[in-house]
């Protein structure tokens, strides 16, 4: 499965932070938010996607949870791209 994930908007600090973004797939964006949280037992982020998305992605015949936690893993890895101006350090550990 390839996915593309791209960062429109982080809010929050090292600690915890929102996160909005899209993630290309089949060549086609889909919206998710997510919540980072650093520090206690290491980085783990929460992606949730809609309803909408979720009913999109079965059309498609992806299995819902396998593409969000591939979604997880990019972020967590850093595997994104970021809007200009936003840069890894602002909102991650470095």
């Amino acid at each position: 499965m390839d996915i593309q994930v791209h960062i429109n908007n982080v809010r929050g600090s090292q600690v915890a932070a929102k996160i909005t973004g899209t993630f290309n797939i089949d060549g086609k964006p889909f919206k998710f938010q997510a919540i980072a949280f650093g520090r206690i037992g290491g980085h783990n982020i929460g992606a949730k996607i809609s309803k909408t998305v979720e009913k999109d992605l079965i059309k498609l015949g992806y299995d819902v949870d396998a593409v969000i936690n591939e979604l997880q893993q990019k972020l967590v890895r850093g595997d994104i791209t970021l809007p200009e101006g936003l840069t890894k350090d602002s909102f991650a550990d470095g």
